[in-house]
């Protein structure tokens, strides 16, 4: 199975929109697709149609009881794709697993041999503590949301600097597969300028496809549904389809040909 984080430190960069409609669009390629929701906030959960009264099991458990990955998935309304939902509760994961042995090896352990879906996405949480750590472990690649305003640039180099760190001591295969650009909004000057500094800095690392500023992609949660389904026609939705597209053309040949 494919894995890959969706990750970056600072909030409200679109972690969360990201991950359910790239998890959307693998499904609609025929894939099996799995999102695991790592955010207390539960928004990829919310966003997907799962109520909060209805996660009974949820990745808390997965990483702090050790339940199997199969135990805690739902499916949602979209064929293809399956959930493992957030609670509260993973707010306290953090402090739990301080004293566990293998802290950062959980989400790994636990999908190191669940062979019921062909990609994974995990929504991490707006910060680099043990729930994102235990998914940079986890994850073949990560794929960094980056917000196109000034602040977000600042947060860039020290999510760079943990990846390396975790190469180096807990996971030598992760690599960064890009960075998308999001909420861009081309009347906006700025916009332009923090779009050609990441671009001169990261070179092809940052994919060609920009996600804009969109009124639909912030209404679908609303309505339980990613926006390639509440709205497939949007600039947003299709904005998204490309990227898709973009991320495909970047897995390995063999995983190409699957797609």
């Amino acid at each position: 199975m494919l894995t890959i984080a969706i990750a970056n430190q600072k909030g409200g960069v679109g972690k969360t929109t990201t991950a359910i409609n790239m998890a959307t669009a693998m499904a609609a390629t025929g894939w099996r697709t799995l999102l695991i929701d790592l955010d207390p906030q539960g928004n990829a959960s919310t966003g997907l149609g799962v109520e909060a009264d209805a996660r009974d099991v949820s990745s808390y458990d997965v990483l702090v009881e050790q339940l199997p990955i199969s135990d805690a998935t739902f499916e949602t309304s979209i064929p293809g794709l399956d959930i493992v939902p957030a609670t509260v509760d993973l707010s306290g994961a953090e402090v739990e697993l301080v004293s566990v042995d293998e802290r950062t090896e959980r989400l790994r352990s636990a999908l190191s041999n669940h062979e019921d879906h062909d990609i994974c996405f995990i929504d991490c949480p707006p910060s680099l503590g043990l729930l994102t750590l235990n998914a940079l472990c986890a994850a073949d690649s990560i794929l960094v949301p980056l917000q196109c305003e000034f602040f977000a640039l600042e947060g860039l180099s020290q999510l760079l600097q943990t990846v390396e760190r975790v190469q180096q001591l807990f996971n030598p295969r992760l690599n960064i597969i890009g960075v998308a650009l999001t909420m861009y909004d081309r009347r906006n000057r700025l916009t332009d300028q923090v779009s050609d500094d990441v671009r001169d800095c990261l070179g092809d690392l940052v994919f060609e496809t920009v996600i804009p500023r969109n009124v639909r992609l912030s209404e679908a949660p609303s309505h339980g549904l990613p926006a390639l389904v509440y709205d497939h026609s949007c600039v947003g939705s299709r904005a998204y389809i490309a990227l898709a597209r973009e991320l495909i053309g970047r897995f390995p040949p063999e995983r190409q040909a699957a797609a």
